[in-house]
């Protein structure tokens, strides 16, 4: 029989790249995909902060040249197989030779180049053109564009179905729409400019949602909530009308890579909640905070946002000064957040501690070392740092919202795995750290939630299943 054929587009992908959860689902989701029905392969743009050992590695396969409305640009395909899938790589130096992934003048430009190199190099694949073409969030969405409005009745390319991934709807690339033409090419197409442009912008992310096949989020709840005005970003009505070909799909985490028991940049590795203490001390020694084996930490490892609820967290700083706990910071985002956490560190007699940076092995201690890790987030199409820190014996601490409503339930003394709130309040918020605080001071009650959460499973296995499924539907 012959195999299904996958192509997986996305902007970054670990081990390569990760700036968020998009690398580390395009990393780890691709090898839990592949079996005697699919082979999947994955494409990313050669980003010139690639780790040299990668570098090192990859095969150039040819260079092609890829129209961009009025431009002829060069492109250079590479190829690297790693953890059994095989990764290509986009070249050109002018688009991605720069000092970080995202965030450029001409990010607009860039990406648009990738979604069409995406769709050229299919004809330059070794013995690969895909049945499924599966893009990521908004970096890759015009290549779904573009498959339907620029390559309609060549061969092969009419029969590649499309699936679009939303992995956060607040970042939707959004333009002038004078760039439908000028950067797009798509200026005499009616039905582009119908279902690209909005209130006289150009939005990359609204196209990809109306020409895809399928739309899929990364949890169910995060699938209902954006068809509401509250968390659709401006595009509710748009999922609304598309609820027809729209689902959730919860993620996973690579179990593998994120093992207690054989994780190098942890303290000392373990297999129970018991061994959590020697990592406890480490994280307490590093960051400064006092020595206190029986007093909680509460961790948060996050992006420094508003999304991410920083601000019920500062509005709490005085109280939890004075709850009997401890309070460690990873992570680093908007500057006023960063400056009211660091100076209430300063001033917390070493109750409270920050490290304003991201660093990986880092955070794999902090979610090793903590008692109980905080996820008061706004919205979350499906957090991953919860599943994590479950699989490390870290009982999470969430607002019930998107994926950590999917993944936390309420502990109730004989189920649940985690503790949160409804009401994104910094009252609520403190409600659910005092309750969270009165179960750990009952040791063998917090040992068998925590025995609990290490035995959940996040890994890929049902996720891959859910994809397979859809892939299946749209490619009998």
């Amino acid at each position: 029989m012959r195999k299904r054929k996958i192509l997986f587009a996305a902007f970054e992908a670990t081990p390569f790249i990760k700036t968020g959860g998009l690398g580390d689902v395009a990393g780890s989701l691709p090898p839990a995909l592949c079996n005697g029905e699919n082979e999947v392969r994955v494409v990313l743009p050669k980003l010139s902060s690639l780790p040299a050992e990668y570098v090192q590695k990859l095969r150039f396969i040819k260079s092609f040249t890829v129209p961009l409305s009025w431009r002829n640009q060069y492109c250079g395909l590479f190829e690297l197989k790693h953890n059994g899938v095989r990764f290509y790589f986009l070249d050109n130096e002018y688009y991605f030779s720069r000092p970080q992934p995202y965030g450029c003048f001409d990010d607009g430009e860039r990406m648009a180049f990738f979604a069409k190199a995406v769709c050229e190099c299919m004809v330059h694949l070794p013995s690969f053109f895909p049945d499924v073409l599966h893009c990521n969030d908004w970096h890759s969405a015009l290549a779904v564009v573009f498959l339907r409005e620029q390559y309609r009745g060549m061969v092969n390319y009419e029969r590649v179905k499309t699936v679009f991934t939303i992995h956060n709807l607040k970042f939707q690339g959004i333009y002038d729409s004078f760039n439908l033409g000028d950067i797009l090419g798509l200026n005499g197409s009616q039905a582009a400019r119908d279902q690209l442009c909005a209130d006289g912008s150009l939005n990359y992310l609204r196209g990809a949602v109306c020409y895809a096949d399928r739309v899929t989020t990364v949890s169910p709840t995060y699938a209902r909530e954006i068809c509401t005005a509250e968390f659709g970003e401006g595009l509710e009505g748009l999922f609304r009308h598309r609820q027809n070909v729209l689902s959730g799909i919860l993620n996973g985490i690579d179990n593998e890579s994120y093992n207690p028991a054989a994780d190098a940049s942890l303290a000392a590795n373990y297999t129970e909640p018991s061994g959590k203490a020697a990592n406890k001390l480490a994280l307490q020694r590093l960051l400064g905070l006092r020595e206190e084996a029986h007093t909680p930490i509460f961790a948060m490892v996050s992006r420094l946002t508003e999304q991410k609820g920083v601000d019920l967290l500062c509005a709490l700083l005085p109280r939890i000064r004075d709850m009997g706990v401890q309070l460690a910071i990873l992570g680093t985002g908007d500057k006023g957040f960063e400056e009211a956490l660091t100076l209430s560190a300063l001033d917390s007699n070493g109750s409270i501690a920050t490290r304003m940076e991201f660093s990986e092995p880092l955070s794999r201690l902090f979610y090793a070392g903590a008692d109980v890790l905080l996820m008061p987030s706004r919205f979350e199409p499906c957090g991953l740092s919860q599943m994590i820190a479950m699989r490390y014996g870290t009982v999470p601490l969430v607002r019930y919202t998107g994926g950590l409503r999917d993944s936390v339930s309420e502990y109730s003394g004989e189920s649940g795995t985690g503790f949160g709130f409804e009401d994104c309040t910094p009252e609520a918020m403190l409600a659910a750290m005092e309750r969270a605080k009165t179960v750990y001071a009952d040791r063998e009650a917090w040992k068998t939630l925590a025995e609990r959460d290490m035995a959940q499973r996040f890994g890929w296995e049902r996720s891959a299943d859910s994809y397979r499924q859809l892939y299946e539907e749209l490619c009998p």
